[in-house]
Parts: C-alpha cells; structure tokens; sequence
C-alpha cells in the first residue's frame, strides 16, 4: 500500500449550518497483513466532526475501537462512509422534529485506501471505494477503518447514493446497503491481502459476509456446491453480536427482495441453508447460521436473546465504555495525577478510593458548570449548579419511555417545592420515520412549557450528538433511564455517567442489573404491572432516598466515589474487549463454542469430512 503521511484539510459543517475548516492527520497505510480481527459495523463514532455514527451502536463500535488501539489489538474495521450523515435535529417552539441532511466530504477529509473492488448487486457490477480512518491508540499503535463508498465514476446513478444515508431510504435501499457492507467488506480486505482469523459481526446488517467467505472458500466453485464443511469452514471464523432484542432491530426483507439485489446464485444460497425466518431473509438468522460464537451485549440481554433463538447458543459479554473518551477534562487531570495507570489498565479507577472524595465532588461539579455554560450559551436557559438536576437523552423510541418521569406531574411539582428544586434535561433523536417517537418528543415540550416554575425546572436540548452526550453525562447529579423490560439490551450512557460520578436511577434491565447497588451506585426502579406503580416508584426514590442524599454533601460525594471505582471498573471496553479475545476470537480450546453444545444447530466437523460431501445448499 502507499504512503499516505499527509495531513488533510476537512470542511465541517457545525450546528448552525456555519462551515470550519479543520485537520485531520493521516498517517503512513499499516500493514494488513498481520491483522486477525475484522470489525464490521453498519455505523461507526469515529469523530466528533464525522457524522458516521447514529447512537449507541456507533458509540459502541467507536469505543472499542479506541480500546484496541490502546490495547495494540491486531483489529481492522469496516463500515459505510455515509456521506450525509443520519440526520440534524431541528424542533420547533411545540417539540416538532424535523430532520436535515449533515453533508461531508471523504475527499477533503481523510486518505484513500487506494484500492476500487467490485461486486456484483442487482445484477450489475457495483464499483466500491474506501477512504480510511485511523484510530490511534496511547501507545500509536493503529486501528485502520475502511469507509465504503458507492460514488464512484462508473456506477449507476442511482447506485452511486447508496452510501449516502445511514438507515436511510426504503428497505430495499437498506437491503443494498447491508449487501455492500457484507460482500463488499470481504471485496476489499481481500483486495487489501488482508486475510483476517475472525470476522465479527455486530447486527445483522454484515450477515451478508458470511456468503463472501463462502464464495472464497469454494475458489470459484458456484454456491450450490457447498458442503457441509465448508459452511463449517465459515462458521468458525465468525462472531455474531447481537444489540436488540427489540423486533425492529433485526433487519428483514421479502424473497423478492432478496433475488433481485442479491442474484439468483447468491439469494438461493440463502435459502437452502435455512437462513429464512417466517418466509423472510431475516439477517440475523443468517448471522446465526453462519457463526461459532453469538453473544449478546449484557447478561440479562443475553437470557433474553438465548429465549428468542432457542436453536443457537448465545453467550453474553456486557458492554462497556472508552473511559479516556468520556471522562471529563477536570476527572482525566485527577486521575492523571493521582492515578498515572488508569488509561492503560482501568482496572486501576478502582484506587479512587485512594482520593479525598471532596476532590471528586469538586471535579463533577466543574463538569456541571461546564454544562451549564454550554446549554445557557445554546438556548439562553440558565441552571443551577447548586440544585439538583436529572438527565435523561437518548434515542427517542416508545419502549425507551422519556416521558416517564413526568407521568404525575402533580407529584413531580410536589417533591420539586419540598426539596428546594429540581431540574430536568432531556435530548434525543427520534427516527425520521418514527412518529409515535416524535410524538414523545412534543409530549415532553408540552409538559415543560405547563410545568416551569421557579421550583421545577425542564429543557429538552436540540440535536443530541456526541458532544452533547458527553456534557450531559459529565455534568447532571442523575441520570434517568426508564425502558419498558426487556428491550434495553445494554445501554451505556449510564456507565459514561458513573465513571463520571454520576449514579443511574433505572430499571432493572440491560447493565444496570449489574451495575446497581442500591443506595450506593444509584437505585432500581421496580418493574411493575403498569405505568403508575412504575412511575411511583420513581418518585418515591426521587423524594425519599435520592434528595436526601443530595441534600448531604458528604454522603454524596461518597457514592460518586462508589460509582467510578465500582462501576467504572467494569463497565468500560478495555474490559469488555480482553473478554471478547478470550471468549469469542480465540478462545481456549478447552471451552465449548457453540457448535460443541447440546443447543446449537449441529454440523459435521470438516476434519471428519470426505474429499467432497454432498452438496448442502
């Protein structure tokens, strides 16, 4: 590969529509040859400047990245170059969302990777390129990422858009979308002489790289003359993370679909091995199919996709967090100084204890007043640093429930004048197409603009991003999480927040099952028959445990102590990553995978296999 050791000048578009010219370095291209791991994300948070990612998928992808690069893991990643981004945010004096485009440039902004593959989609030749990202690790040790673009001199004109949106379009585009990141992932890394041990997969939406190495491992012989061996072949290169068990997460499309973008070799492929769901080409039963290693991204998530796909056995390795990436500036400079070690090994968060916890309430109200200063400079809204203030942002869905909190607004003004006031931030995104999330939204609107008062405090922020995410979880006192069991897979926002001190006031669902100890890194709010019993229980810990708690310096500042050097700890992806290098890429070989279970859809081992078994698919 080229030299690259050029830096390159990007036009970024802010907020407000106003253009920056900024830098982004590019260093020498690594070398791929040594690289055993292949990370496939359909969305990636490589930069604040890069509207690569949506939400907690791309965050998730973004921060284990930037642990392998400080970890010197032997990683290459793989996505879409969405050249519009998925969407500003803009909302009216009423709550209503409307959406707009985030145009950037690759060409201006980062490296080529030099190199044009093409594949075949709806029976013409596709012609890919790639720009590429590289996340540099403490140590500079690299983490090459390929953004896959379709705009290329040659294609169709409709084809060269493909890459544009990130869940944009109809089905159909999405189905072209996922068939680029899965075949032409494997185009390129091969183009590349990039031949990775371990392919992983997070979503369905890069099931579709498992045909590719089939495709390579039958050296062109046509998919029908596929063995059991060598489906077996592919499997054991394959890990398969599943991040929802919320149906709309899983990505499914009509046979005629399938036949028309896929071809008819291909689509058929699909269908004799039994990768069809309820007469649908569901991408996470091919991602089933086609891996060793399923897993989902928290314990009880775990238990919950193991009931969904009684047929495969499917493991858990709980999520985490880039602690360098999220702590705030003034933490990063206390730990630096009282704790050198704690960006290698954040193991060592756990020596916090060792620090006067009135140094640690001193950092988080720096953050509080930082965020503060943001908000007040965005919306003209003024806080107080000195009352306390819940956070809830997220992606806004139904089952995530941001209205909860304010479900007894009589009891929520109540227990505002009796604690001497409270205040309220919330932000997220709902999908363009979501309306019954867009409808949250003008729900929270219209009950701040009937509960302000000098006691109550509520704001919904305009276009939660990266930025904003982390000034919210480095600077309120609490933060909300109220999803309907058992569709919060993980969530991370909470452990962003804990390693800045912050405690959750949660469900019991996805991490916090893990990460809550009551009355010590936050409360559990009980899972009840309905809303109001939900809703109470929320309040009485609000009015009862967590106010005074507050209201105590000392005791506070002892629990976001608790909450850095007990969650902290564990829930970030140096953690999370070492598991997936012993769980999941090269496990010992005394663990059982899943095609060695009683559960899993059973193979023959190739090593058992003829020169040539019958034909499986």
């Amino acid at each position: 590969m080229k030299s690259n050791a050029v830096v390159l000048n990007a036009t970024v578009q802010d907020k407000k529509g106003k253009h920056h010219r900024m830098t982004f370095p590019a260093s020498v291209a690594p070398d791929l040859s040594n690289r055993t791991i292949a990370y496939f994300s359909m969305e990636i948070a490589l930069s604040q400047a890069l509207p690569t990612y949506s939400g907690g998928l791309g965050m998730l992808a973004g921060d284990t990245l930037r642990s392998a690069a400080d970890t010197a893991a032997p990683m290459v990643a793989i996505s879409l170059v969405h050249r519009l981004g998925y969407f500003r945010q803009h909302l009216s004096d009423i709550g209503q969302q409307t959406e707009s485009d985030v145009p950037w440039s690759p060409e201006t902004t980062l490296p080529s990777a030099n190199q044009i593959v093409s594949i075949t989609m709806q029976d013409r030749p596709l012609l890919i390129r790639a720009w590429r990202f590289d996340v540099t690790g403490i140590t500079g040790h690299i983490i090459p990422v390929f953004l896959l673009d379709t705009d290329v001199e040659g294609n169709d004109p409709w084809d060269r858009h493909l890459t544009d949106h990130l869940y944009g379009g109809d089905p159909y585009y999405r189905l072209c979308q996922e068939t680029i990141l899965g075949i032409g992932g494997i185009a390129l890394l091969d183009a590349l002489g990039c031949k990775p041990k371990v392919y992983h997969m997070n979503e369905g939406h890069a099931a579709l790289l498992s045909l590719a190495l089939l495709e390579d491992q039958l050296h062109g012989m046509p998919l029908h003359e596929a063995t059991e061996s060598d489906i077996e072949t592919v499997r054991q290169q394959c890990v398969f993370t599943t991040h929802t068990p919320v149906p709309a997460g899983h990505d499914q499309f009509g046979i005629d679909q399938m036949y028309q973008v896929l071809g008819h070799e291909r689509a058929s492929a699909i269908d004799r091995a039994s990768c069809l769901h309820n007469g649908l080409m569901n991408m996470t039963y091919i991602a089933l199919r086609f891996s060793r290693y399923v897993n989902g991204v928290a314990m009880q998530h775990g238990k919950v996709s193991q009931q969904m796909f009684p047929d495969y056995k499917v493991h858990a390795i709980t999520n985490g967090v880039h602690a360098a990436t999220w702590l705030s500036q003034p933490f990063q400079e206390l730990l630096d100084q009282e704790i050198p070690s704690w960006r290698t090994d954040n193991q060592y968060l756990r020596s916090v204890y060792g620090i006067d916890p009135a140094q640690i309430s001193d950092c988080h109200l720096k953050g509080k007043q930082r965020l503060f200063s943001v908000v007040a400079k965005r919306t003209g809204h003024y806080f107080n640093p000195s009352v306390l203030t819940l956070g809830f942002a997220r992606r806004v869905a139904t089952y995530k429930r941001a209205s909860l909190l304010l479900h007894d607004p009589a009891r929520l003004v109540a227990i505002a004048q009796k604690i001497g006031g409270l205040q309220i931030l919330f932000a997220g995104k709902a999908h363009p197409a979501d309306n019954a999330g867009k409808s949250l939204i003008r729900e929270v609107y219209a009950a701040a603009a009937h509960l302000n008062s000098s006691a109550l405090k509520i704001h919904y922020l305009e276009n939660y991003d990266w930025e904003l995410g982390a000034l919210l979880t480095q600077g309120v006192d609490v933060w909300v999480n109220t999803p309907r069991r058992p569709y919060e897979a993980s969530g991370t926002s909470g452990m962003k927040a804990a390693l800045n001190g912050v405690p959750s006031l949660s469900i019991l669902d996805g991490w916090w099952i893990e990460g809550c100890a009551e009355n010590v890194t936050g409360w559990s709010i009980d899972d009840a028959e309905t809303e109001d019993l939900e809703a109470a229980c929320l309040y009485d810990k609000l009015e009862r445990r967590i106010a005074p708690m507050y209201a105590n310096p000392s005791a506070w500042s002892r629990m976001q102590q608790h909450c850095i050097a007990i969650n902290g700890t564990f829930f970030n992806t140096h953690r999370m990553l070492a598991q997936y290098f012993g769980n999941a890429y090269f496990p010992p070989e005394t663990i059982p995978l899943a095609s060695d279970t009683e559960t899993a859809v059973p193979f023959h081992h190739p090593a058992a296999a003829p020169e040539r078994e019958p034909a499986l698919i």
